[in-house]
């Protein structure tokens, strides 16, 4: 460590904040007119880095500054056919439903990039006129890094400009702040929306395009870059460009150094600050949303007056659905046995059921406790490691250990969730992915421990559960007494004081209902589901790695909630059975599975916004209220006559 290396490592943070303010200011400025959580922003950051790519090696190397600014542009015009297309008929749906439908573009655009490019990495020519490197003393720094040191406060300022010194950035500053009632004042919010899109791609596309000479264009940039660009948007507050300059450059020096004190002697243990490089912007956002939970400059957003579909109470099931649910329960039992000659079908069945047990313990806290979870994955994976360490390490029974990895993913559930529930919506959302990301961050790197990035192997049931068709009874068993618990605790007194939380706040409390305890109360809970669906994962498997506490597992568990349905207690098993299905059948029947997959959920999206089980819920209402007013017409007519 020296004087010269800390001021090497300090401009290296600058030039790294200036690429992330790019993305960070494009996705604050949607989200914070739109109120879209635009999964898709680190996509548009990925196909600028392509097209700048292309356009060099077609323009040549003189053409580089042309082909960064075409590349932009050309990113910003595709953001604004999508928002015309699709997002503008999802603008009154509820804020997940169109988290969704981005996510949903996400898997479409990393296939498209992957058809137009290939899987290869692609590495761009150095920057006509700043190839070379200064001398600062004594060591070589890049000139580009000094140019992209410069590029962010100028952005910044232009931006500025624009923003407070124009007629369309003082809609852009009221819609941030009301955007319904910049509609009634006669705007047309249609093409400030589309605007103010197009813009935001725009820029996430030109931080793309502006690291072509530093690092490779690769297809794992869209969530990498989507992952940071949250963390600088909940930071710096949603909607405030000059705090996610602000978080960009804190998260980017911090990071800096970390790098530059690498591994230091503290108390005789040696402690890797490098490591720290993972994790450490989503320890700074939870620090700030604990602290300050709109931002370092931001507001409180103000609610939306868009609330999307009401929230009916839940019912007692009927006898018919009972006795459905029976039938099914028969034909679960049954299947191995129907499936015999396909050992592939129990195992995808053992998945579809763990899958079905996750999702609904999720929407456990999404749907009738109202609190958006983006880090349920934390709670899987810990009952998965639970599971997996007592039995490697202390010799557990796999029976005992079932019983007691769940209580390991309640424990964490009843950590986090303290913080947790104290925040709302998407700061909520974002501090629960914050945790999750710190709880991957440990077992991705406690190599001694957890096995570090290679995880653990040989996790295999008893002996008497080593026929996968005896598993997946057990399996079903347990995922069914899994989910009729948490359907049970729903119509509880517990249940309907959750819910009476969920739905106002202050009624709840002026009847003296404590709705922080209860939350946290329903974190637990949906932890302890979250991690029994972990454990069995892990000895369906015989091994479980940190790919089950990733953004990724979480993010599915969001899908499934969605895909089938949010206000119906059906709706996570059905999305969850729906989702993986069609993820295990369109991956073994095409090369581009993610694209097939996206279009298919952006056509549920639109055709069912109140998901698969909710379309099917209605349909059965409406039809069964005609049947019932055909017979009430019956009847009066066989009076009248």
């Amino acid at each position: 460590m020296s004087l010269s290396s800390l001021l090497l490592q300090f401009l290296t943070g600058l030039s790294s904040a200036s690429s992330l303010f790019l993305v960070g200011a494009g996705l604050s400025l949607i989200f914070g007119v739109t109120r879209i959580v635009n999964f898709a922003h680190g996509s548009f950051f990925m196909v600028g880095i392509y097209l700048a790519y292309t356009l060099v090696d077609k323009l040549g190397t003189l053409g580089f500054w042309p082909a960064v600014l075409i590349a932009a542009l050309a990113v910003g015009v595709i953001g604004a056919l999508i928002e015309m297309v699709l997002l503008r008929r999802i603008y009154k749906s509820p804020e997940l439903f169109q988290l969704l439908a981005t996510f949903a573009l996400v898997l479409v655009i990393k296939d498209a990039v992957l058809y137009f490019w290939g899987p290869d990495e692609l590495l761009g020519p150095r920057a006509p006129g700043l190839s070379g490197s200064v001398d600062i003393l004594g060591r070589q720094f890049p000139t580009y890094d000094l140019f992209l040191i410069v590029v962010g406060p100028v952005v910044l300022g232009l931006m500025w400009l624009l923003l407070t010194r124009t007629r369309w950035g003082t809609l852009v500053r009221a819609a941030t702040q009301d955007r319904e009632m910049v509609s009634a004042l006669g705007v047309n919010q249609a093409w400030l929306f589309t605007a103010v899109f197009a813009l935001g791609a725009t820029l996430a596309a030109l931080g793309g395009a502006l690291q072509l000479p530093r690092e490779p264009a690769t297809l794992a940039m869209d969530l990498n870059t989507i992952g940071a660009a949250f963390v600088v948007v909940v930071v710096g507050g949603m909607g405030s460009i000059p705090g996610a300059y602000v978080a960009a450059l804190l998260l980017s020096e911090i990071k800096a150094v970390c790098i530059w004190l690498g591994v230091v002697e503290i108390f005789g243990y040696s402690v890797s600050f490098s490591k720290l490089t993972l994790v450490v912007d989503f320890i700074v956002m939870a620090i700030v949303l604990v602290w300050r939970p709109w931002g370092l400059l931001g507001r409180p957003q103000a609610p939306s007056r868009y609330v999307g579909m009401q929230e009916e109470p839940l019912r007692r099931a009927s006898k018919g659905y009972l006795w459905l649910v029976a039938a099914l329960g028969v034909a679960l039992m049954a299947m191995p046995l129907l499936t015999a000659d396909s050992p592939y079908t129990t195992v995808l069945m053992i998945d579809l059921l763990i899958a079905a047990l996750f999702a609904a313990s999720l929407h456990f806290i999404m749907g009738p406790a109202g609190m958006h979870s983006f880090g349920h994955a934390a709670y899987f994976g810990l009952g998965a490691y639970g599971a997996a360490l007592l039995v490697r390490t202390s010799g557990m029974p796999m029976e005992l250990a079932l019983i007691v990895a769940p209580l390991v993913a309640a424990i964490g559930a009843f950590v986090y969730g303290w913080f947790a529930v104290r925040l709302s919506g998407v700061y909520l959302a974002m501090l629960t992915l914050a945790f999750a990301q710190i709880t991957w961050a440990v077992v991705y790197q406690w190599d001694s421990f957890t096995g570090g990035s290679n995880g653990l192997t040989g996790v295999w049931p008893s002996e008497w559960l080593s026929d996968k068709r005896t598993y997946y009874w057990l399996t079903l068993v347990l995922v069914a007494a899994g989910i009729l618990m948490l359907r049970r605790v729903l119509f509880s007194p517990f249940g309907y004081a959750l819910r009476a939380g969920r739905d106002s706040v202050l009624r709840a409390d002026a009847i003296g209902i404590d709705v922080k305890r209860m939350q946290w109360t329903a974190f637990v809970i949906a932890g302890a589901a979250a991690g029994l669906a972990g454990a069995l994962y892990a000895f369906s498997k015989g091994s479980i790695s940190p790919e089950s506490l990733s953004v990724d597992k979480s993010v599915d568990g969001l899908v499934m909630v969605l895909l089938g349905g949010i206000q119906t207690l059906a709706g996570p098993v059905v999305g969850a059975v729906t989702f993986s299905w069609l993820h295990d059948t369109v991956a073994r029947n095409t090369d581009y599975w993610r694209a097939t997959l996206g279009a298919i959920i952006l056509l549920l999206v639109l055709l069912f916004p109140q998901g698969i089980a909710g379309f099917a819920k209605q349909l059965s209402e409406r039809l069964l209220g005609r049947r019932r007013r055909s017979e009430v017409d019956v009847a009066l007519t066989e009076r009248r006559t």
